[in-house]
This record gives C-alpha cells, sequence and structure tokens, in this order.
C-alpha cells in the first residue's frame, strides 16, 4: 500500500513497520501469537514489550561454521556479552521444523550438536518454506542455522531493530560472469533491522558490494574506533580494505541516533555498521590477499559455487593461515556483538524518552479511552495478548483545539450519513488466583457472572470515518440518530469532548423506541472474540422508516442544501430508501459521493434501490468512490449480476469503451496486479461494476489496496509516460466525445511494510479510517483531484488505527500538515 515513508512512524516508541491493511471482514490471525511454525522465546518477547534492548544473534555460524562443542561455546560466549553489556540475547534458528526467536540453553545445544548432519539447512528467505514446511525423506522435521538474511527476516518479524554477527556476505569476485550476489544484500534493501558486522569476507569485492548496497537504498557506515578522518570499509579479518567507506560513525549513540532517524522515517530498508576487527587481532592484508587467491582457486577447480562456495573457502583460509584466522574470527564476532549491544542499549533509551515526552502532552480521549474494542464492525476478533499491547498510548500530541475553526462557524466541506454507535468491549480476566488453584479457563463461563474489564468507547462506520476525517483536519459534519437514552447521552458527550460538531446528530424522541445503536463484544483472556451482540436497527429497521424519513426532511436535507459539501460519504447502515434519498439530496448540490459498503449483507443495499432511483452509468454516476474489501466487492458483484444490472445496454456501452479486448485482459491485468488477485477475480469484477462506480478503492488485507478507475476522455494520463503502467486500456471505438470514456487506470498499492504482530491492537475502524482520512484529503484537494495521490496517505492512517487501541487512532492529528 505504502511506498514512501512519512512521519507518523514516530508515533510509536518501536519503529514502524510494514503496513499491514487490515479489510474490516477478514479475520487476520498474525505470527505475533506463537504458532506452530514461529516461536517467540518468553524472555525475548517479555524484553520487546518492555522496550528492553533485544540483539539478534544468528546461527549459520554455530552450524556451519564451527564444530562441536566449540560452536557451543561461542553461542554461549556471545550470549553472555550480550547480558553483560546490559541487554537480551536472541539466538535465532530453526529447530525441528520450528523458527525460533530467542533459542534456550537446551534447545541451542540440541540444534549445534548436528552440526555436522548433512541434513542441516542453511536458512534464508527463499528457505523458509520448505525449512517449516516440509520434512526430509525420513518424514523428519527440519533443523537449520539461519544466514544474516534468515536472521533478519525473523528478527523483523518479531520487531528486534539490532543484529549483530560476523562478516557480511557480497558480491563475489567475478559476479560479471557468475551473478553470485549474496541475499544478505537484498534482504537490507528491503527489512529495517540495523546489522552490526565486520564487513565484507575479503575474498568478496568489496567495492561491488558496496555499490549493491548503494542501490538498494542500504545507509552504509564504519565505526571509527578512535581514528580521525576517513576511514576503510573493514575486510573481515583486517581493519583496512582499500575502499573507502561511504560514512563514518563516532560511536554507539551516533548509531542509535541513525537508527532512530531512519525508523521514524518509515523507511524500508536495513542499515549496516561496519565494525573493523581488535587492532591486535587484525592479520596482515598482504597474508590474508595471498591465502584468499589460493582459496578461490581450489574453490574454482572443486566446482564450489553459490551457497556453498562461502564455507569451501573459509576452510581452505583456515588450512591455509592455521589458527591465525580462528582467533581473527571469533575476536571480530565478539566485538560485534559487544558493540551491537551498546547501540541497541543507546537506541532502547532514545525510544524510551522519546515515549516519555509525549506521554507528557497526551490529549485526554475521554469517553474514547484506552482499551477499545478488538474486533471488526463484522464481529470478527483481532487476537491480542496483554504483553503485546504497550502499557500506555504514546500519541503525538493533537494541535490544540483552538487551533482548529469548530465545524459550527463555517459550512463543512465533508457530510458524513451513517452510523454513530457505542462499542462496549468486554475482556473475560482470569479470577485473582485462578491459575495457582489449577484454574486454566481462558474464556468466560455460560449461565454466570464473569469477571470482566470493560472499555467503552464511539463507534459506527459512520461515526468512524467522521472522527478519522475530522482528526485529519477535513471540516466534516456528521449526520446520524441517536435514541433518547443513556448512551445517547454518552455518544453526544463523547463527540463535544472530540471537538465535533453534533448539529448533524438527531435524537429520536422515546416514544419512536427507537434505541442508540450498540455494540458489545465478549472477548476472552486473549480478547479473542467469544460472541458479540449488536443493535443497530435505528437507522434501518422497518419501525424507524417513518421516524428516519421525517428526519431526513427536517433535519438533515436542510443542512445539506445550507451547507453545500464537497464531498458527502454514505455508510450502508441506512436503509435502501434511505440511501436513495441522501444520493439524490447529495447529487443536487453536485457533492462527490463516496459509499462505504459496511459488510457483504450491506453491501448489495444500492442494487436495491426504488426503482425511480436506478444506479446510473458513467459519465452520470451517482456514486463516484466506493471502498469495499474483497469479501463485499464479490457479493456486490454477483448482487449486480444477479438483479440484472449487466444485461443493461447503457451498462453494455460504458464496457464496451473502455476498450478491454474481447478475449479479455488476464495478462494485462496480472501485470497490474498480480496473478493471485486475477485468480480470485477481484480485477475483473472492479472492472465490471466502473460503469456504476467510476473509481473502486478494494482493501485487500496484506496484499494492499487496488484502485481501479474510469479516466475520462482526454486525461493526460492516458499519455502520460508516467502512468503507462497503470493504463490497463484505452478506448478505441470512437466513443469517446459521446460518452467521455478514456480508459482504464488500474493500480495495486502494496504494503511497504508489514506492521510487526505485536503492534497490532485492534482491527476494529482500520477501513473507516482509511476512507475518512483519503477523502480528508480529496475535500481539501492540495494535490488535485486525483485519487491515487491520496491513497498511501490514507493507509498511513489505517496503520496507526490499527496499532490503536481505539476505533480511530487519536495520534491521526499528526498527520494533520498533510492537509
Amino acid at each position: 500500500m505504502i511506498r514512501t515513508p512519512w512521519i507518523w512512524n514516530n508515533c510509536s516508541p518501536r519503529l514502524a513497520h510494514r503496513i499491514f491493511f487490515q479489510s474490516s471482514r477478514v479475520q487476520q490471525r498474525q505470527i505475533s501469537n506463537n504458532s506452530r511454525i514461529f516461536q517467540i522465546s518468553p524472555e525475548v518477547r517479555q524484553a520487546l514489550s518492555d522496550n528492553r534492548p533485544v540483539v539478534a544473534l544468528e546461527t549459520t555460524i554455530y552450524t556451519h561454521g564451527w564444530p562441536y562443542p566449540d560452536n557451543l561455546s561461542l553461542a554461549s560466549d556471545l550470549s553472555s556479552l550480550v547480558r553483560k553489556n546490559g541487554g537480551v540475547p536472541a539466538t535465532i534458528g530453526i529447530l525441528n521444523g520450528v523458527a525460533h526467536v530467542g533459542l534456550g540453553a537446551d534447545e541451542l545445544d540440541q540444534l549445534v550438536s548436528r552440526a555436522k548432519d548433512p541434513q542441516m539447512m542453511k536458512i534464508s528467505r527463499r528457505d523458509f518454506g520448505f525449512a517449516l514446511g516440509s520434512r526430509d525423506v525420513n518424514g523428519k522435521a527440519f533443523n537449520g542455522g539461519t544466514t544474516i538474511a534468515g536472521t533478519m527476516v525473523l528478527a523483523h518479524m518479531a520487531g528486534i531493530e539490532v543484529f549483530a554477527t560476523g562478516g557480511l556476505g557480497g558480491v563475489h569476485r567475478g559476479a560479471e560472469t557468475t551473478m553470485d550476489v549474496s541475499a544478505d544484500l537484498t534482504e537490507l534493501g528491503r527489512t529495517p533491522v540495523a546489522v552490526i558486522s565486520s564487513g565484507c569476507k575479503a575474498f568478496l569485492d568489496i567495492p561491488r558490494t558496496l555499490e549493491y548496497l548503494e542501490t538498494q537504498g542500504v545507509a552504509v557506515g564504519t565505526f571509527a574506533d578512535g581514528r580521525e578522518g576517513g576511514v576503510d570499509f573493514p575486510a573481515f579479518w583486517t581493519r583496512e580494505s582499500g575502499v573507502p567507506s561511504p560514512k563514518v560513525i563516532r560511536d554507539e549513540q551516533e548509531a542509535a541516533e541513525i537508527i532512530h532517524a531512519h525508523h521514524l522515517l518509515g523507511l524500508q530498508s536495513g542499515l549496516h555498521f561496519a565494525n573493523p576487527i581488535p587492532e591486535r587481532h587484525s592479520l596482515s592484508k598482504d597474508v590474508m590477499e595471498a591465502a584468499i587467491y589460493e582459496a578461490l582457486d581450489h574453490a574454482k577447480v572443486a566446482g564450489a559455487i553459490g551457497a556453498a562456495a562461502t564455507p569451501y573457502i573459509l576452510n581452505k583460509i583456515k588450512e591455509v593461515t592455521g589458527d591465525n584466522s580462528v582467533t581473527a574470527n571469533r575476536a571480530l564476532v565478539e566485538g560485534n556483538v559487544n558493540r551491537g549491544t551498546k547501540v541497541a542499549v543507546a537506541l532502547s533509551k532514545l525510544e524510551a524518552d522519546e515515549g516519555r515526552q509525549r506521554r507528557q502532552v497526551e490529549p485526554s480521549s475521554h469517553i474514547v479511552g484506552p482499551g477499545a474494542s478488538n474486533y471488526t464492525a463484522s464481529g470478527v476478533s483481532k487476537s491480542v495478548s496483554p504483553a503485546d499491547v504497550e502499557t500506555e498510548p504514546t500519541p503525538v500530541a493533537a494541535a490544540p483545539s483552538s487551533t482548529i475553526a469548530s465545524t459550527n462557524e463555517r459550512n463543512p466541506k465533508v457530510f458524513v450519513a451513517g452510523s454513530l454507535a457505542i462499542d462496549l468491549s468486554c475482556d473475560y480476566t482470569i479470577k485473582p488466583g485462578g491459575l495457582a488453584t489449577g484454574d486454566t479457563t481462558m474464556k468466560p463461563a455460560s449461565y454466570t457472572s464473569n469477571p470482566a474489564e470493560i472499555t467503552q468507547s464511539l463507534g459506527g462506520v459512520g461515526g468512524n470515518v467522521a472522527r478519522a476525517a475530522h482528526l485529519i483536519g477535513a471540516d466534516v459534519r456528521l449526520c446520524s440518530a441517536i435514541g433518547d437514552d443513556l448512551s445517547g447521552k454518552a455518544a453526544l458527550e463523547g463527540l463535544s469532548q472530540l471537538d465535533m460538531s453534533t448539529e448533524g446528530i438527531s435524537t429520536l424522541p422515546a416514544e419512536s423506541g427507537s434505541r442508540t445503536a450498540q455494540y458489545v463484544a465478549i472477548n476472552d483472556s486473549n480478547r479473542d472474540l467469544v460472541i458479540a451482540m449488536a443493535d443497530m436497527a435505528i437507522l434501518d429497521s422497518p419501525d424507524s422508516t417513518p421516524t428516519i424519513s421525517k428526519t431526513f426532511d427536517s433535519h438533515w436535507l436542510p443542512q445539506l442544501q445550507a451547507s453545500k459539501p464537497t464531498h458527502l460519504v454514505l455508510d450502508a447502515n441506512w436503509a435502501p430508501e434511505h440511501l436513495a434519498r441522501w444520493l439524490q439530496a447529495g447529487k443536487d448540490i453536485d457533492a462527490h459521493i463516496s459509499f462505504e459498503p459496511v459488510s457483504q449483507a450491506k453491501s448489495t443495499r444500492l442494487f436495491d434501490l426504488p426503482e425511480d432511483h436506478a444506479l446510473p452509468v458513467f459519465p452520470n454516476a451517482t456514486i463516484n468512490l466506493v471502498t469495499p474489501n474483497n469479501h463485499e466487492l464479490s457479493s456486490m458483484y454477483t448482487a449486480a449480476r444477479e438483479k440484472g444490472l449487466f444485461d443493461r445496454a447503457d451498462w453494455w456501452s460504458i464496457i464496451d469503451a473502455l476498450g478491454i479486448p474481447q478475449t479479455g485482459a488476464r495478462v494485462q491485468m496480472a501485470l497490474a496486479t498480480n496473478s493471485s488477485l486475477v485468480d480470485q477475480g477481484i480485477p475483473q469484477q472492479s472492472v465490471q461494476l466502473l460503469p456504476f462506480f467510476p473509481a473502486i478503492c478494494t482493501k485487500l488485507g496484506a496484499q494492499g489496496v487496488l484502485l481501479t478507475q474510469i479516466l475520462p476522455a482526454g486525461d493526460e494520463r492516458l499519455t502520460s509516460g508516467e502512468h503507462a503502467t497503470y493504463i490497463l486500456s484505452r478506448c478505441a471505438n470512437g466513443t469517446e466525445d459521446t460518452l467521455g470514456v478514456g480508459g482504464v487506470y488500474m493500480r495495486l498499492f502494496p504494503p511497504g511494510e508489514d506492521v510487526k504482530a505485536e503492534d497490532v491492537v485492534s482491527v476494529n475502524g482500520v477501513g473507516d479510517t482509511f476512507l475518512g482520512a483519503l477523502v480528508a484529503q480529496m475535500a481539501e484537494g492540495r494535490l488535485g483531484n486525483r485519487i491515487e495521490e491520496y491513497v498511501d496517505v490514507a493507509q498511513r492512517a489505517a496503520v496507526l488505527t490499527l496499532k490503536s487501541r481505539e476505533s480511530v487512532c487519536p495520534r491521526l492529528g499528526a498527520m494533520r500538515l498533510l492537509v
């Protein structure tokens, strides 16, 4: 979804990770919850939760570099060095088909004692599927040591920011013909972990390695280690390589500040800090060069290439140099672990200090307080364990309310018409002493009272969208109905405390029998949903129809006509007859209309409008933008087909004008998106719905957001080289002047980074936040009227909510500068 970084990352004391956008209907269980193939040790998990410095350690150095029991001794020494310097070691490896972050002493012994086992795997990124998902010929699970690349992947998944190791892989000599380039380099280009090593192994092509890292966008520097001026990038066994280092780093504090700044900007690449071997252990450059040339000749004759090349060459160098290289090897690894731990400690302090500063200016969240619900609008839960959640929220303070003109004082640009609800989250708590007495029950018992932590928050799709737009900086008015009850009063108070206008909120009379919408979730002790109850009848039940109709005429329509907002957002909680009235009113004032489908069942209400309000097609389409997830898109497509909308002549005229070949555009769609989405039919369904909805943003969870839209005839994007890759088709039947169709723009916004699973607190409101932020920016229009200009920022806003206890993260105020 996101390609460019932004300062929203500084809203968490830990680095922000790859954007993981959850659709509002799909439960996406994350790897943070220990699974059958991924385990984070309790010590490491607790350390990460407490923001203590954790240092990742690889295992190929033990499984493929040192014999047993020397490797076990080295592993023990390195772990001790981390602890001695104030950190927590996280030794990473594959044991019995399970990826472990934080191997215990017994587990480490089991792994390294099998170092000579021919089945012992060397695990890089490409190998995880095989190592964790398959078995050997005897049906046994695999074991493996993780390389730098493999360790980076698992460290990043766990949330570890610093990794200390021996030597970095690189571009092999003669790579112009062999194409032998270490996966370590590409991993550094896409995984934001800081790697401390002694530079490249000297038998590699160091200048080309540095050039490759530059191309990958990897920050590279070398510790000065007391030296002044420029220094060489080290060559593993020797302090000097003859190749100047791109940057020089004075000390561990400066390294920590570099990492911190890198993460605050949300950059997706890693960092490599080279630490020269201690001077007393540095070998002669001439001696090592002679040994390397001899080892390379032997490797060539033996045909050792690819993954086999490095261990073969290292063994030959050991034979040539005797124990000198072995002693140097151990000394440099220990030096890197010492320095890496000091960097991690300094980084942890930086993050903790920044967190304290933010908490000092944290605004009160009033009714929408910490502990908001952990469920989607459809009642699907997101699993969150207490250890995965920060004990205190650390938002960036929003601008003071006095600097933001109230929507009561001017005509708002955005109207949001939809549901406003009170959400109650009831999290079962194990009674004191329960586990000690043998009670391991994690779920509430039936037919009795259970101890719980109950939190209350404002919710409802319309309410969430409006709140997100308001926090981003839009002038917004929420139009919704509440009952004359305690929940209704709480909702009004909550809006007022958030400095949001209540002019559009209508309190329906008690005699109408209307009740404020409420959603109650009962969760187990892990905050997984056990059961949920929803009362949303106030907007769409048959009994409420007369009251809602009168309220529309007397309360909402006059406000809409007087304010003439540029943008109107509708959610699908309205009954079809009320949706029709809102659509007509929005069209009458020429507002840009967005539609949030809410759920699979409610998404189809657009196709049940009264006959005199049937959906028109482009260029007269009433709805300009819809934001379904993939399931809602499928439901909308199926409903349109079953209702005969694809049999209409006006629909076919627009489809024909899009320029899609009669044989279909499967190849073009796969190039614009990916084969998986095409196999699911998502791009195809989007295109067939375009005549009724000229722009569709489909939320695809971990796969990103797919924007499909009709470009009008004459649009400059149709002939621009910058946009050529996104043009799926162009009108070729000569109807540009009559129908105004220029072509189809299709663009998949991939997630630039997966949010660490332990940072995911609740998926409730994530999709609503996306739409609210998107519309807020479009209404301001500083980047023009092109939707694609605003998708990435909307997703950044969604990520903040993904990592928030609330259905809309209050830290969205930090993004106000964008609009």
